[in-house]
C-alpha cells in the first residue's frame, strides 16, 4: 500500500512537468502571424481592394438589365344617369370590366468615352491594391520583430532570474561559512551581520527577478493571444552565450549610404507609399475628366401584350447615343481637381518624410547595433575580471588578509557583470532584428 502511495505522489509531482508546453521562437512567430487581430483585419480589408479593382474593370463593359411587368385592373360600374360628351343625361347600365397587361424589357448602356476616367480608375485601383499588399507584408515583418522582442525579453528575464538564484545559493553558503567561522572565533560578529544583510538582499532581488520574469512571460502570451494561465516553457536558441560571433552578424551590414539605398529599394512601406503617390496622380486624371465631354451608348428591347400568349407578337428595338458636354458645373469640377492635386502634394510630402525617416532609422539602427556589439564584448570581458576578483577577495578573506566588505562588493560586482552580459546579449539580438527590419530584409515567409 505504501508503495502505491509513493508512486501516486510521484505521478502528481511529475504531471505538471510533462504538462508544460514548450514554445520555440519560430512557433511563437507562426502563432503571432495567425492570431494577430490587426493582421487579420488587414487581410480582410485587402479583399475590398481586390473587389474595387474588379469593379473598375467592370466599368469598361456594357451593363445589362432585364425587367418584367404584369398588371391586373378591374372596374365595377353600378351604372345610373351620367352626362355624355354632348351634355345630355344618359342612363348607363351596370357593368364590370377587367384588364390584364404583360410586358418584358431588356436594355443597358456602355460608356464609350469619359475623358479616360475609367482607365485612370483601373490604374488607381491597381495602385491601391498593391499599396495595401505592401502594407500588409510590412506589417508581417513588424510582427516578426515584435514577437522576437517579446520572446527575447522573456529569455532575458529568465536568465537574470537564474543569476539571482545562483547568487542566493552563493550567499547562503557564504553566510553559513561565516557563521561557523564566527563560532570558532576567527571572524567578528559584524561580518555575520554584514553577510546576513547581503543574503537577505539577494533573496529580495530574486523575488523581483521572478516577478519580472512572470510579467514578461504574460506579455508574450497576451501578444500571441494565448492563455496566460497555460504553463509554457520557452526554448532558448541562444543558450550558449560564448557561441555568439558578433563579427559574423556584422558582415550582413555595410556602409551606411549603401544600406540606405538598399532600404529604399526593399522597404515595403516605402513601396506602398510610392503606390499611394501613383494613386493620387490617377485621382488628378479622374478629376480632370470632368472637363471633357462624355459619350455613351444605350440599347434596349421591349414587348407588351394584354394576353400572355401574345407577349412577343409586338417587339420594340432601340439603339442610341448620348453626348454630354460640360458647360458650367458650379465650380464643382474645379473643386474636385483642386482636391485631387492637394492629395497628390500631401502624398508626395509623406513620401519625402518617409524617406528621411528611413535614413534616420538606418543610421541610428546601425549605430545601436555597433554599440550593442561593443557592449556585449565588454560585458564578456567584465565577467572574467569580476569572477577572478571575487575569487581573490574570498581567498584573501579566508586567509585573514581581506575584509568582508571587499568580499561583498566583489560579489555584487560579479552579479552585476553577469546581468550586464545577459542584457547585452539579448539587446544585441534585438538590435540585429531591428536592423534587418529597417533594411526591409526581415523574412516572414518561412513562418507562414
Amino acid at each position: 500500500m505504501r508503495k502505491y502511495l509513493v508512486a501516486l505522489m510521484c505521478m502528481f509531482l511529475i504531471a505538471p512537468i510533462f504538462a508544460q508546453k514548450k514554445l520555440t521562437l519560430s512557433e511563437a512567430i507562426q502563432i503571432a502571424l495567425q492570431r494577430n487581430s490587426s493582421l487579420i483585419k488587414s487581410k480582410n480589408n485587402l479583399e475590398t481592394a481586390k473587389s474595387s479593382l474588379k469593379s473598375a474593370y467592370g466599368d469598361l463593359l456594357p451593363n445589362l438589365r432585364l425587367s418584367g411587368n404584369w398588371g391586373w385592373k378591374r372596374i365595377d360600374d353600378d351604372g345610373g344617369l351620367q352626362n355624355d360628351y354632348f351634355g345630355q343625361s344618359v342612363n348607363i347600365p351596370a357593368s364590370t370590366s377587367e384588364n390584364r397587361s404583360w410586358s418584358v424589357s431588356a436594355g443597358g448602356s456602355v460608356v464609350l468615352f469619359d475623358g479616360l476616367a475609367n482607365y485612370a480608375n483601373i490604374s488607381q485601383s491597381e495602385n491601391n491594391l498593391q499599396a495595401a499588399e505592401y502594407s500588409l507584408d510590412k506589417f508581417k515583418q513588424d510582427i516578426v520583430q515584435y514577437t522576437a522582442d517579446f520572446y527575447y525579453s522573456v529569455l532575458n528575464a529568465m536568465a537574470l532570474k537564474k543569476v539571482r538564484e545562483d547568487n542566493v545559493k552563493y550567499n547562503e553558503k557564504l553566510f553559513e561559512t561565516i557563521v561557523e567561522r564566527n563560532k570558532l572565533g576567527s571572524v567578528p560578529i559584524a561580518d555575520v551581520y554584514a553577510q546576513q544583510v547581503q543574503f537577505g538582499n539577494s533573496q529580495l532581488l530574486l523575488i523581483q527577478a521572478e516577478n519580472n520574469y512572470a510579467k514578461s512571460k504574460n506579455a508574450l502570451l497576451d501578444y500571441l493571444s494565448l492563455d496566460v494561465l497555460e504553463e509554457v516553457e520557452l526554448v532558448d536558441p541562444l543558450e550558449n552565450i560564448e557561441a555568439i560571433n558578433t563579427e559574423s552578424f556584422m558582415k550582413e551590414f555595410g556602409e551606411i549610404s549603401g544600406m540606405v539605398s538598399q532600404a529604399l529599394n526593399m522597404r515595403l512601406d516605402y513601396k506602398s507609399q510610392l503606390k499611394n503617390l501613383n494613386s493620387m496622380e490617377n485621382g488628378i486624371t479622374i478629376a480632370n475628366s470632368g472637363l471633357m465631354p462624355t459619350l455613351s451608348g444605350n440599347y434596349g428591347f421591349g414587348t407588351g401584350s394584354t394576353i400572355a400568349s401574345d407577349l412577343f407578337n409586338r417587339r420594340e428595338y432601340s439603339v442610341g447615343l448620348t453626348l454630354n458636354i460640360p458647360i458650367f458645373s458650379n465650380w464643382n469640377t474645379e473643386n474636385q481637381i483642386q482636391f485631387a492635386e492637394v492629395q497628390y502634394k500631401n502624398s508626395r510630402e509623406d513620401l519625402m518624410a518617409l524617406e528621411r525617416t528611413i535614413k534616420i532609422e538606418v543610421k541610428q539602427g546601425y549605430l545601436d547595433l555597433l554599440a550593442g556589439k561593443k557592449s556585449l564584448e565588454v560585458a564578456r570581458e567584465n565577467i572574467k575580471a569580476a569572477e577572478e576578483n571575487r575569487r581573490i577577495n574570498y581567498e584573501r578573506y579566508s586567509l585573514g588578509s581581506g575584509t568582508i566588505l571587499d568580499v561583498l562588493q566583489s560579489d555584487r560586482d560579479y552579479t552585476q557583470a553577469m546581468n550586464d552580459n545577459i542584457n547585452a546579449k539579448f539587446e544585441f539580438y534585438k538590435q540585429k532584428d531591428n536592423m534587418l527590419n529597417v533594411l526591409g530584409k526581415l523574412d516572414y515567409n518561412k513562418y507562414e
